[in-house]
């Protein structure tokens, strides 16, 4: 099972970006999906998380209302477009890939991840 994040970069504050992440080596409708970041110096945290199907999203507060996770399963692929971006957004976003039998199930815990992708960096700039 392969998960290959890309779309990190460096943009200014007020931005937006996306990243995508493609997955490879399971059944991406199975799958729910999520997405974790850790910033220098702090512990990972989860971001945005998405179910199998695409019908349910949670966000963590720090981002809800600025970040929308959506998935592709024709593409294997599941995207955060994040808009209005923070210097506080900084940090290696990663995503995971957690299993689930129900459709709507959402996961937000790294413990539920089966498994995880290498991040892409993300710097937001004052």
């Amino acid at each position: 099972v392969q998960l290959q994040a890309s779309g990190g970069g460096l943009v200014q504050a007020g931005a937006s970006l996306r990243l995508s992440c493609a997955a490879s080596g399971l059944t991406f409708s199975n799958y729910g999906m999520g997405w974790f970041r850790q910033a220098p110096g702090k512990k990972r945290e989860f971001v945005a998380a998405i179910s199998r199907s695409g019908g349910s999203t949670y966000y963590a507060d720090s981002v809800k209302g600025r970040f929308t996770i959506s998935r592709d399963n024709a593409k294997n692929t599941v995207y955060p477009q994040m808009n209005s971006l923070k210097p506080e957004d900084t940090a290696v976003y990663s995503c995971a890939a957690f299993y689930t039998a129900t459709q709507g199930m959402v996961i937000r815990s790294p413990d539920g991840m089966s498994y995880w992708g290498k991040g892409t960096l993300v710097t937001v700039s004052s």
